[in-house]
């Protein structure tokens, strides 16, 4: 073979590599950070399995939201009209942040409590996250419970 082919195939042999390699880590990267959105009901019924860091979402539970007083640590309930999942959370809060408002907050569950390491707020009082709203009517037909009002249409 002549030895400008051997350097040209040995060139193209090295480039296919490092593409794979770039390829592999940028794969890797993403599984790592990927966070999936689960309601309190789904995580109940162990839907989230075992997986370390999810999305938990849903609405904060009225009269749930308490504050430690002298600390930044903050306790409220996520409700999915289904079931509810105690949350802690260490951290500024959201402006928007209030009761029967939507939140999801990204975390992971220990000892029965989802400890929450980022917490984000809907935007205004007519808007819940389309995610949270689907997954929330999803479980809400898997349950028989009927959200329409009598002569609604559903």
């Amino acid at each position: 073979m002549n030895p400008v082919r051997k350097r040209r195939l040995l060139l193209v042999l090295v480039i296919v590599a490092a593409a794979t390699l770039a390829a592999v880590l940028v794969s890797l990267a993403l599984q790592r950070n990927v966070a999936y959105l689960y309601t309190p009901s789904e995580v109940l019924r162990g839907e989230a399995g075992d997986k370390a860091r999810f999305r938990l979402g849903g609405m904060v539970a009225e009269h749930s939201f308490k504050r430690a007083t002298g600390s930044m640590e903050a306790r409220f309930e996520v409700d999915d009209g289904d079931a509810r999942m105690p949350v802690v959370y260490t951290g500024i809060l959201p402006d928007l942040f209030r009761e029967k408002q939507a939140v999801i907050a990204t975390g992971s569950m220990k000892d029965g409590v989802f400890v929450a390491e980022q917490v984000l707020a809907k935007h205004d009082e007519n808007y819940m996250p389309k995610e949270v709203a689907d997954k929330m009517g999803t479980a809400h037909q898997k349950h028989g419970v009927d959200d329409a009002a009598p002569g609604e249409a559903r």
